[in-house]
């Protein structure tokens, strides 16, 4: 029988193709990703994300500002306890006193009838009442210096005080003050003792105190 034998150059061609075959099997087994459709197996992956390019804000930026600085409201009375500061009738009157003169300057006596006892809203309210007829004003800051403290036979404490000229009312249309005291006038406050503090009682006659040598703060 006659072996057939194929030139060099087929065998060398065929033995090449066998090889490529096994070659290829190979890397179908080895466990690897498949190479997605129209993809290249010569591309790798990262397991880190790619960044975002990052979009531009589209609030604009406001410019830093200087907070100005902030200044507290004048006081519109100044009181002065001087050696009788630490009286405890003194201190209730030191506490209530800017709400009197309070009513007195916005000429609204509600304050007074809602938180004084009525002897006291009885004897200033009139004063409030003449002020709105009259058109009156009054000029802040006033100021009311304490001189004195006697405890009444009532049990109350009568509080000494001189006010100043800027404590009585304007008259615009005369240009005058309704009450002319240029080293100030007598006021004496008697205080009574409540539940709440010391508050004002009743306004007594101020005969004895002297205020002519009284110098107001304001």
């Amino acid at each position: 029988m006659r072996r057939f034998t194929l030139p060099p150059v087929v065998l060398s061609v065929v033995l090449a193709g066998v090889l490529l075959l096994s070659a290829c099997g190979k890397n179908s087994d080895d466990g690897t990703l498949p190479v997605p459709a129209g993809g290249s197996d010569s591309t790798t992956s990262s397991d880190t994300p790619s960044a975002e390019p990052s979009e531009p804000s589209s609030a604009p930026t406001q410019p830093a500002t200087t907070a100005k600085p902030t200044t507290a409201p004048k006081a519109q009375i100044i009181i002065k306890a001087g050696n009788f500061a630490s009286n405890p009738a003194v201190q209730g009157l030191v506490t209530s006193y800017p709400l009197y003169f309070q009513a007195l300057v916005s000429k609204d006596d509600t304050v007074l009838r809602k938180k004084f006892p009525s002897f006291f809203y009885s004897d200033v309210s009139q004063g409030i009442y003449d002020a709105q007829r009259n058109g009156w004003i009054m000029k802040p800051p006033g100021s009311v210096v304490i001189v004195g403290a006697k405890r009444t036979a009532d049990g109350t404490v009568a509080v000494q005080t001189c006010r100043s000229q800027t404590t009585q009312y304007w008259d615009p249309k005369g240009k005058r003050w309704t009450v002319v005291t240029p080293k100030g006038s007598a006021e004496v406050i008697e205080m009574i003792q409540t539940g709440i503090g010391w508050l004002p009682y009743r306004l007594a006659t101020p005969k004895g105190v002297n205020c002519a040598r009284v110098h107001y703060p304001a």
